[in-house]
């Protein structure tokens, strides 16, 4: 068991590496931040001085060994944009709105896709089971920028039920949450059913109803907990899309979380926040795969020799 932890943490380790290398290339693709930190009338001295401070006339291979001797470290730099803040600390500081915002995503997920899929495998073939079938449809096709957009115009503009935007008690975190969460209500609804089916087939389910015992105890005890393996094994990719989904609903209802300061970021070409984000969003998104695996492996033994 040590060896094949040992494997997966190593793993992990080179994902995360490659994770650093790539949006180190990716940030410098938006241009020079230069161009933005400094005004119009701006001489070659003026930028000259500037890019020496910041070490951006250094050759490219140079400024990413620089930049990964500092992160393992934790540091990430000063941010371009918000002087005289750490880019890391600029993430401690949104990073609790999303994951809140997330949070409760994934709660009001899990309360609609897990009655949802029981029933749909129960109800296999009627009009239930299509309706849930349509939702997983809809779950999976709809934009997150324009559900957002249409909940906010019909519950926040029309109704008026619900703030349009920013942070503060429950009302505020609904309209982000469902739209946040829809996606993963698709995914969990359908591999719950998908393995609600294969379970109600199986023999020691027969067994169950031949000795007696009532309905709803076969179906929500002894079915729902070992159809849950599925759903278990892709939680660390619901996870993972849930805190890289927060940047276009934080965009669309201004959560002042890190997705919004990752998209300000991008357009001030801070690399030190875009990198710094980015990279606690990988560590985070690797490091529950991780988690996922190692439990995976407790679970089932043989994926311990693969």
């Amino acid at each position: 068991m040590q060896r094949y932890i040992a494997r997966r943490a190593l793993q992990s380790l080179l994902a995360l590496w490659v994770m650093s290398l790539v949006v180190f290339c990716l940030a410098r693709i938006s241009g020079n931040p230069l161009d933005v930190m400094l005004p119009l009338e701006a001489g070659p001295e003026e930028y000259e001085r500037v890019s020496k401070h910041w070490g951006l006339d250094q050759p490219l291979h140079t400024q990413y060994f620089i930049f990964l001797s500092k992160a393992v470290r934790g540091d990430f730099g000063d941010s371009w944009k918000w002087h005289g803040e750490s880019a890391m600390g600029l993430v401690a500081q949104r990073l609790p709105a999303t994951l809140q915002l997330a949070g409760f995503a994934l709660a009001i997920s899990l309360l609609i896709a897990l009655p949802i899929g029981v029933l749909a495998a129960v109800m296999k073939g009627n009009g239930w089971d299509t309706a849930a079938k349509i939702i997983a449809l809809l779950g999976q096709s709809l934009p997150p920028f324009w559900l957002g957009i249409v909940l906010m115009w019909i519950f926040a503009v029309h109704l008026g039920w619900f703030p349009t935007s920013g942070r503060g008690g429950i009302q505020h975190m609904i309209l982000p949450a469902i739209t946040l969460g829809w996606f993963q209500v698709a995914v969990v609804m359908r591999l719950l059913r998908s393995s609600m089916l294969d379970v109600l087939d199986s023999e020691f389910v027969k067994l169950t109803r031949i000795k007696g015992l009532a309905e709803w105890k076969v179906i929500w005890k002894h079915c729902l907990r070992n159809a849950s393996i599925a759903p278990l094994t892709v939680f660390a990719i619901i996870a993972g899309g849930l805190m890289t989904g927060a940047v276009v609903t934080e965009s669309v209802f201004s959560w002042p979380g890190t997705g919004l300061l990752v998209v300000d970021a991008v357009r001030s070409r801070d690399f030190q926040v875009v990198q710094a984000v980015v990279i606690v969003f990988a560590g985070i998104f690797i490091l529950t795969n991780l988690v996922v695996d190692i439990l995976y492996a407790y679970l089932d033994p043989r994926i311990r020799y693969q």
